[in-house]
């Protein structure tokens, strides 16, 4: 008999601030609703597939484990990249980043403008994320366009910004106009967080 082995369970965390601290450009409803109806399906949904291969592993039948599989991936991106947006937000936002960070982006795209413009354009073209990660095979940073929350994804990447454009995250409050979120999203970006996470990178693969 396959001995049944510790399952880890995930947990959404609370927001890092209130629900209404993003407005006007992103309002307490969509938070309220992004944060604890969608981002909490994610998180049991990726606990419901780890479950499914727990038990598939003790029966030894693995006839639903393909689909647990791509649960794993779709979910756990979900719960990981939401993460890193509610991080990369706060009501002190809106600046540019600074430091190491702002060096990286000016010798990897040119400047800051062309590294935002680029950025944009991956923002409107997403089925998902727009992604800031630092690409550890080339040493450098990318911007990542990704369907859904894992396709198109970079292998040995480590994100270091990400935008939401799942519909969720803005049509209550801007209609179809993307463009116009995208832009608010620079209005509460803090760059702090970004800049942790590519120091980490660089520590962590240069």
């Amino acid at each position: 008999m396959i001995r049944r082995l510790h399952i880890m369970s995930y947990e959404l965390d609370p927001l890092p601030y209130e629900y209404d601290a993003l407005e006007p450009h992103i309002s307490e409803q969509v938070l309220t609703w992004h944060h604890d109806t969608h981002h909490q399906g994610y998180v049991n949904g990726w606990n419901a597939a780890e479950e499914t291969l727990a038990d598939n592993r003790e029966a030894g039948e693995f006839g639903s484990s393909a689909g647990a599989l791509r649960n794993v991936t779709h979910n756990g991106s979900g719960h990981i990249l939401h993460d890193l947006f509610w991080q990369n937000m706060s009501p002190e936002g809106g600046d540019e980043p600074e430091g190491a960070l702002a060096e990286r982006i000016a010798e990897d795209f040119g400047s800051y403008e062309a590294w935002k413009g680029e950025f944009e354009a991956a923002a409107g073209a997403a089925g998902g994320w727009a992604l800031l990660v630092y690409d550890s095979f080339s040493n450098q940073l990318r911007n990542v366009v990704v369907d859904k929350h894992d396709q198109g994804a970079l292998w040995g990447s480590h994100p270091i910004l990400a935008l939401d454009v799942w519909e969720h995250s803005y049509y209550h409050d801007y209609g179809p106009a993307r463009g116009d979120f995208v832009s608010a999203f620079f209005e509460v970006v803090d760059w702090e967080e970004p800049s942790a996470r590519y120091d980490q990178a660089v520590e962590l693969f240069e």
